[in-house]
């Protein structure tokens, strides 16, 4: 078995989330399939050069399609998710640069995701993680979008009590900007513990074809984000077992 391939343990985490509704031929083997799509991920190579031992590329690049525009994937996220450790969270966003291959959008069509900013053409990967660096939400836009443009829709969702919005009768932990007159409370030891989400962007971009995009649509790219996510918690999941 090769090191992209899902373990027996990932394997039956998740095979009780896939699609079981099969209309006309009987699907390809799932797991095989699933370990070409992560293959494809990990190491950023086009959907041709799968390697045979995954079947036809083709399976896996259909099977990619079509349970991304049904959802598959992010239900699936949000269902491995649910075991998040919901005390702290925390959010942050990380640019990824455009590789030419996916770096022209069509002519008059709308910007997908991708934007000019100091880096050059760039998007943006939001992420909402745990207490432990485990992916809850992801968004992605523009890289020159303000990360305020993401944040209210990525944070609706948190109940009260937990420590991200007052307005949700939560409170926020953020380091002031030695320039401003009224400092918000600040806890520096909780700010430490912050770099749970810059380890998780590190895990993340370990997926070479997330560290660089390389698709155009917007809506492709963050499904391969979705699908790297349920990769992490998968490992998760398998080493407290």
């Amino acid at each position: 078995m090769a090191g992209f391939d899902l373990t027996d343990l990932e394997r039956e985490v998740i095979r009780p989330l896939l699609p079981t509704k099969v209309r006309g031929v009987k699907r390809v083997d799932d797991r095989r399939v699933l370990n070409g799509i992560f293959w494809r991920l990990r190491t950023g190579a086009p959907w041709a050069d799968i390697p045979a031992r995954y079947g036809p590329f083709t399976a896996c690049v259909n099977r990619f399609s079509r349970w991304r525009k049904a959802g598959h994937w992010a239900r699936i996220l949000q269902a491995v998710s649910e075991a998040y450790d919901g005390k702290v969270q925390m959010i942050d966003p990380s640019s990824i640069r455009l590789h030419q291959h996916g770096a022209n959008p069509e002519k008059g069509g709308r910007s997908r995701c991708m934007g000019r900013a100091r880096g050059g053409l760039t998007a943006k990967i939001h992420a909402v993680v745990d207490a432990r660096g485990r992916p809850i939400r992801l968004n992605l836009t523009e890289g020159q979008a303000h990360d305020g443009r993401s944040g209210d829709d990525m944070v609706g969702p948190i109940g009260a009590g937990r420590i991200l919005l007052a307005g949700q009768g939560a409170r926020a932990n953020i380091r002031p900007i030695p320039t401003r007159k009224r400092f918000p409370p600040f806890d520096p030891v909780l700010c430490r513990a912050r770099n749970q989400i810059e380890r998780f962007f590190g895990k993340l971009k370990h997926f070479r074809f997330i560290a660089t995009r390389y698709d155009k649509r917007d809506g492709n790219f963050l499904a391969s984000v979705q699908l790297a996510s349920i990769r992490i918690w998968l490992r998760r999941y398998v080493s407290v077992n």
